[in-house]
């Protein structure tokens, strides 16, 4: 059984634990290994950076060295975590000067990290390790009938792409057909939905979503698929407030990729943390009788 050093972050622990709580559930159903790293920290984030990056950078290469003891490459199901993680590998590697800091402040905690180790993303896992064919075979619950916009958000395949086009990626995409669902043809697939602006200039980043949103309804999706624990909270948490300043009547669920791939798989709406979502996603749940002989 492969197996990965899990790292949950901050956000799995608590506003997102629908996220955690069903990838969780969908790796073990699909029989992969997920290791939680021991005594793992914040994975660093903006704040960090934004205040010394060789400090953010050194809390962030702690996971790392953590995840290095372990020999596993390391699934990051946060955008934001993921993001970082991968951002400090290259600083070590392009930055050797640097490398040689952040080393001498790991080795206060006893720790070093020398030996790259691999972060990835579940999608990335899901098709192209577990592979599109295997998942196929598992479901058990087809998702038909079901309009899907896949929301990427703007980091997962952000600077480079890493596992997909930065542009117009597709695999979750890919995904959510495989499932049985369609997906729609959602253009601003890779936008930013605003992230933390929302705590600092709710206008602008109302206005991000509300253009979200609306693709979303004018391309016929009835749900948005999501990968990013941030995106969720904005797309989903700040829905009512924007029905208000822009008169819309939106009611969209927004869940995580995850959610799809459990229903599918015949897992239940508990056991996915779908009872958690502030907008009940009544379609994909109503799925749950839906069996395959």
């Amino acid at each position: 059984m492969p197996e990965y050093a899990y790292y949950p972050g901050c956000s799995l622990e608590h506003t997102a634990s629908p996220y955690d709580k069903s990838t969780r559930a969908v790796f073990k159903a699909l029989g992969i290994g997920l290791k939680e790293i021991e005594d793992w920290n914040c994975c660093g984030a903006t704040m960090y950076m934004s205040a010394k990056k060789i400090v953010g950078y050194s809390i962030s290469a702690r996971n790392l060295a953590l995840a290095q003891e372990m020999g596993l490459e390391i699934c990051a199901p946060c955008s934001s975590c993921y993001t970082i993680l991968r951002k400090t590998n290259k600083q070590i590697a392009w930055n050797p000067k640097e490398g040689k800091k952040i080393n001498e402040a790991l080795a206060a905690a006893g720790l070093s990290y020398t030996k790259p180790v691999k972060v990835r993303h579940p999608l990335d896992i899901l098709i192209n390790d577990v592979g599109i064919e295997t998942i196929k075979k598992s479901v058990k619950r087809p998702l038909r009938g079901l309009k899907v916009a896949p929301y990427y958000g703007c980091q997962i395949v952000r600077p480079d792409g890493y596992f997909d086009d930065k542009d117009d990626p597709q695999t979750m995409d890919i995904l959510i057909r495989a499932l049985g669902a369609e997906a729609v043809n959602y253009p601003p697939k890779v936008r930013c939905c605003g992230g933390m602006l929302m705590t600092t200039n709710e206008q602008i980043a109302e206005k991000l979503c509300h253009e979200l949103l609306l693709a979303a309804a004018e391309n016929g999706g009835e749900i948005i698929a999501t990968a990013c624990p941030l995106c969720h909270v904005n797309l989903e948490g700040f829905q009512g407030k924007i029905n208000s300043h822009y008169s819309t009547s939106f009611n969209i669920p927004v869940i995580y990729f995850t959610h799809l791939v459990g229903i599918a798989l015949g897992l239940s709406p508990e056991e996915l943390g779908l009872d958690k979502l502030l907008i009940e996603p009544t379609k994909l749940m109503a799925m749950k009788d839906v069996v395959t002989v």
